[in-house]
């Protein structure tokens, strides 16, 4: 399906007329590939995990794999899954809901060096988000950032991530429940419902990392400076194309709309809209800025019938597959486990397409130093390659 991308001030949304366009990436014989004869291939090389919830690449070649419980895991595809964990955080760590734990890992950008990490967490016994530095070498942690999450267990969010400047970018939810109770996602006076972006190469007193004085709400009164973009109810995991720094965003919805959302590395103070907007339709009227600009999705499907939760999601960058899907985002459904497939156009639309099945209960995707894509299943905690064929 081809859409365009559009911004629009508050107003219902009408739905894109979508079709299937012929437009992809070369063949080895220079021959278009179109996205709709793509297909994506799994193969497992991993098992007996404990509800895994990221997967990152080393510079050494192997995987970090994050279980919900609090423990990190190593993945060498020469050897395998490493019996002992690389550090066991379950003391500190709370998972006594579906949708806490410990969600996420970013390797820093020095980690051959510095052995360092940064993990978001669901900490005992408050259950606030925490963002740390962790030195797998010696244990040692840093608390950098923290969120109160305390009444509701589910949306924490928790993906983090360097961006191609050099910063940290985190994601958390608006708060949880269901309706955004708290009106998180329009309220820049808040950290929910947002992703940040911070600089954790430095501290900046009081506070133990800098807010980059590019970021949209520097000096903005009633807005926290760490935001980057807003509008979001729960952007479980996002992901940087290497080729163009754009941020691609797979958003939770409310229950009539899951959504993929995209924007350009410069595009800082994008508001999505939650919980005005859900997907492409207004869901509360009441929360909508008439003075506001919402961006809608680039792709969206209906929730409850073609899924339950988006799981983004990563833009293929490897050089294994080039000639079949560079450029192509893959994304899936915690329920549905479809394999999507878009593709940002030159002219500003979108096109998609389903490229067959994952396994069961995707919960994310990562990437090995070499950009090969690989995905982790919630239950029963695998970890699997992913290659691509031609229909």
């Amino acid at each position: 399906m081809s859409r365009r991308r559009s911004r629009l001030l508050i107003a219902p949304v009408v739905a894109v007329a979508a079709v299937l366009a012929s437009v992809g990436t070369a063949d080895a014989g220079g021959r278009e590939v179109p996205l709709a004869e793509l297909r994506v291939t799994t193969t497992e090389v991993a098992a007996d995990l404990n509800r895994p919830t990221s997967v990152n690449g080393l510079p050494d070649g192997r995987l970090l794999v994050t279980e919900k419980p609090g423990r990190i895991r190593s993945y060498d595809p020469r050897s395998g899954l490493a019996p002992t964990p690389v550090l066991d955080m379950t003391a500190r760590v709370n998972e006594t809901d579906a949708e806490r734990g410990l969600l996420g890992l970013a390797p820093a950008p020095d980690f051959a060096r510095s052995r360092t990490v940064y993990v978001v967490y669901t900490r005992m016994p408050d259950a606030a988000v925490t963002l740390s530095r962790l030195n797998l070498a010696t244990g040692a942690e840093k608390v950098l950032l923290t969120q109160e999450h305390a009444e509701f267990g589910n949306h924490n969010g928790g993906h983090v991530t360097f961006g191609p400047d050099g910063y940290l970018y985190m994601g958390i939810g608006d708060g949880g429940s269901g309706g955004d109770p708290y009106g998180s996602g329009q309220n820049r006076n808040t950290l929910l419902g947002k992703i940040l972006r911070i600089d954790v190469s430095r501290a900046c007193a009081p506070l133990p990392y800098c807010v980059p004085a590019g970021n949209p709400f520097v000096g903005v009164p009633g807005a926290r400076p760490e935001i980057w973009a807003s509008g979001l109810r729960n952007p479980w995991k996002f992901a940087f194309d290497r080729a163009d720094r754009s941020l691609w965003i797979a958003d939770v919805g409310q229950g009539r709309y899951e959504e993929v959302d995209h924007i350009g590395a410069r595009d800082g103070g994008t508001n999505f809209g939650w919980s005005c907007m859900e997907g492409p339709v207004v869901f509360e009227e009441t929360r909508c800025d008439p003075a506001a600009d919402y961006t809608p999705p680039v792709f969206d499907y209906r929730s409850g019938l073609e899924g339950c939760a988006v799981i983004g999601g990563l833009v293929y960058r490897g050089q294994r597959y080039a000639n079949l899907a560079a450029g192509t985002y893959l994304a899936s459904d915690f329920c549905a486990n479809t394999a999507y497939g878009l593709r940002a156009n030159r002219d500003g639309t979108y096109t998609s397409a389903q490229l067959g099945t994952f396994p069961e209960y995707v919960n994310a995707f990562g990437t090995d130093r070499d950009g090969e894509v690989y995905l982790v299943t919630d239950l029963p905690g695998k970890v699997y390659r992913v290659g691509f064929a031609r229909a």
